[in-house]
């Protein structure tokens, strides 16, 4: 169960890979790059999302798969399960990714009682996993809301979450529960002291899926940077686009990833 992936291409320049979260597509992105028009931005649709058709497997076939499609020496740049996605490729593919930004993303998103590790609850995820097999779109709507909790605009957060997502057609429900299996098993912890890259890393506060409380538990290196959004929840670049395209775009200066190729 296998095709090319869907990938919508904007701008001329450095490349920018754009992974989305689950339950969404890479249609949440699309306010995001028409402000970095001096990139190359590939806005993907992961796997059985939008107009990708499913693949069967793991994190890692997902991860074979976009790197086969995708340009070489590009800035990754995931959201949530996309951060999860985009951590993998770089750990498995160093010499093929220029850089790495994570954005509301955990390298183990479900909580972790025995070593105190901060995540999601398994209960939640298996509330989503029963919702799944009776009202897919519902759960979608219902997994979109969460993601805008505690944000000071979360109503128009999430209408426009549903507009952008709800342009495409819905998740593949075997996609939505293959992310699901992914958020609550894979585990990258361990491996993160392998990245050497430069590794931007942003959060927001107030996001009820990945606390800020695991950032002092991540590897810190003079190649990754931390930003946390005082007043975001889980989608920063939909709640506050000024303050995480500036955060963004001063990193990509700094590192000196420009329009250039």
């Amino acid at each position: 169960m296998t095709s090319s992936l869907f990938c919508h291409i904007a701008g001329d320049g450095q490349p920018l890979v754009w992974l989305h979260g689950w339950g969404v597509n890479g249609s949440v992105f699309l306010p995001t790059v028409t402000q970095l028009p001096q990139y190359r931005s590939y806005c993907v649709d992961l796997p059985g999302f939008g107009d990708s058709q499913p693949q069967f497997g793991t994190l890692d076939d997902w991860a074979e798969r976009l790197i086969a499609e995708l340009p070489g020496n590009a800035i990754w740049i995931g959201w949530s399960l996309g951060g999860l996605l985009a951590t993998r490729v770089a750990q498995r593919w160093p010499d093929k990714v220029k850089a790495l930004v994570t954005v509301a993303s955990s390298p183990c998103f479900m909580a972790r009682p025995d070593n105190a590790w901060p995540g999601i609850a398994p209960s939640v995820l298996q509330q989503f996993e029963s919702q799944l097999q009776q009202d897919l779109q519902r759960t979608v709507e219902r997994f979109l809301a969460i993601q805008a909790m505690g944000s000071d605009t979360a109503r128009e957060d999430i209408r426009h979450l549903k507009e952008l997502v709800l342009s495409k057609p819905l998740p593949d429900a075997f996609a939505l529960a293959q992310g699901l299996s992914m958020l609550k098993q894979v585990d990258l912890r361990d491996s993160l002291s392998s990245l050497t890259l430069p590794w931007l890393r942003v959060w927001g506060r107030l996001d009820g899926l990945v606390p800020q409380k695991i950032v002092p538990l991540l590897p810190v290196t003079p190649q990754i940077e931390d930003v946390i959004l005082p007043k975001s929840s889980h989608a920063p670049f939909i709640s506050h686009p000024e303050d995480f395209l500036r955060y963004l775009r001063s990193w990509l200066y700094e590192k000196g990833f420009n329009s250039s190729r």
